[in-house]
């Protein structure tokens, strides 16, 4: 049998920034970013990547990176990359992209994380009306296992996955995800009601060429300046895949992509060792740089055999993803339940991100009975390995979603118990997460009968 060994085709030098790489980097998506590399269908290869703000946010043990983090740069992108298959032939459109993770983990000598929240003013969160303050945990690696110092009492497995993960669009899809955003952007606070329970801003992040890095491309030329203008932002995931954020894609998962431009040029980044189902606090996997070993196989004309478009094209089509059999094993779990009943007690119909946002504030009111600030609960629940699900979607008028926490990853027994709430030093857990001050005028949410 031949030993296999992965072709690295995207090397990162940790001392360079992102734009001096071999193989500089990118954080937009357009259809006409030069490739980087070619692969074949079937050979293994290595992408290395930097963490999401390709260094921006450090290793210091003070929020000030985060409470002025430019948004403009996210996400850093290891690619594009054509897929070829045997024949020399490439992925055509219309195609699916089967990519296959046959390994992966954090760059040798760069065995650390961060978990952190934005600054209300600049990109906020998911509970960012409750915590406005830029909070930052810095992580430390033991091998498969993760702990912070600004969270004590707890140590947990990673489920070790790429954030973002895609191929390039067609410039008709382009030009579809810029117009629908930019209808959200421009009308969302009038139309959707949500804007009033959930307060992350802007509603969309649209074409900019502040912070833009197009790759080989050089800045200030008029290619430049055409693609900076259309192409678009890395935030959301999309048709393409993208920033999915599914903690499950680690080893020997699989990724069926559709390919929407003659190579497909494939792209990764936003490496996370752990992360919880949601990512409430945005910035809120293990965030790490790290490696990819793939493998690709190109099925001819799976789009249209195994994708079912939702929508007015056939572009309106969305990846399948196959589950690795490497996880975590946890026998017993805390669970917290949510209802679509916002924080004022007013009625949501059958709303699973105002239910799903009861239920983490729930956990983290809940879980800082013992010991731990509120911020440093917010950020472990974005980051440690719990279960998010929809319990209940067409019982009027509430939807309801569940939290659960595998309770080993605590030096400390978290049931509810006969008699008080342990007190005591011991349950005392200083240090805090690094944060910074709120300096601006938004009102904070507040829930009177919660525990302070």
């Amino acid at each position: 049998m031949a030993h296999y060994v992965a072709k690295v085709v995207v090397p990162i030098d940790l001392k360079k920034k992102p734009w001096e790489q071999k193989h500089p980097l990118h954080n937009r998506w357009h259809p006409d970013i030069p490739v980087v590399a070619e692969v074949k269908d079937g050979e293994v290869f290595r992408v290395e990547m930097v963490d999401f703000s390709g260094g921006g946010i450090t290793s210091d043990y003070s929020a000030e990176d985060v409470k002025h983090a430019d948004q403009s740069i996210v996400h850093y992108l290891s690619g594009p990359i054509r897929v070829v298959d045997k024949n020399e032939t490439p992925a055509m459109p219309g195609d699916l992209l089967a990519v296959e993770i046959c390994n992966l983990g954090p760059l040798p000598g760069d065995e650390w994380g961060y978990t952190a929240t934005f600054d209300r003013e600049n990109g906020g969160g998911f509970l960012t009306d409750h915590f406005p303050c830029a909070t930052k945990a810095i992580w430390y690696f033991e091998g498969i296992y993760a702990y912070s110092p600004h969270i004590p009492g707890v140590r947990f497995p990673g489920l070790t996955h790429p954030g973002i993960i895609g191929t390039a669009p067609s410039m008709e899809l382009l030009n579809i995800w810029n117009e629908r955003e930019r209808e959200v952007e421009e009308n969302g606070h009038k139309s959707l009601k949500l804007c009033e329970v959930l307060h992350s801003r802007p509603l969309a992040n649209l074409p900019s060429t502040k912070g833009c890095h197009l790759g080989k491309i050089k800045k200030g030329t008029a290619e430049w300046e055409k693609i900076a203008k259309e192409a678009a932002r890395t935030i959301p995931g999309r048709e393409n895949g993208g920033n999915c954020d599914i903690k499950n894609l680690s080893r020997g998962s699989k990724i069926y992509l559709p390919v929407f431009v003659e190579g497909a040029n494939l792209s990764t980044g936003d490496m996370h060792f752990s992360q919880g189902d949601g990512e409430v606090s945005f910035c809120g996997a293990i965030e790490m740089s790290g490696f990819l070993e793939l493998k690709c196989e190109i099925i001819r004309g799976g789009m249209k055999e195994y994708l079912t478009p939702m929508g007015p094209t056939p572009l309106h089509v969305n990846p399948i993803f196959e589950i690795g059999p490497v996880e975590p094993r946890f026998s017993e779990w805390l669970v917290f339940e949510g209802i679509s009943v916002d924080e004022s007690g007013r009625q949501h119909f059958l709303d699973a991100s105002v239910a799903y946002k009861r239920a983490v504030l729930n956990a983290i009111d809940y879980l800082s009975k013992f010991g731990y600030s509120k911020e440093q609960v917010y950020l472990l629940l974005s980051c440690c390995p719990c279960e998010g699900r929809i319990s209940g979607i067409v019982d009027a008028p509430n939807a309801v979603a569940t939290l659960a926490i595998p309770t080993a990853i605590f030096d400390q027994d978290i049931r509810p118990k006969a008699g008080k709430v342990p007190i005591g030093p011991r349950l005392v857990r200083k240090p805090d997460v690094l944060r910074c001050s709120y300096d601006g005028n938004l009102p904070t949410t507040k829930n009177p009968a919660a525990s302070m």
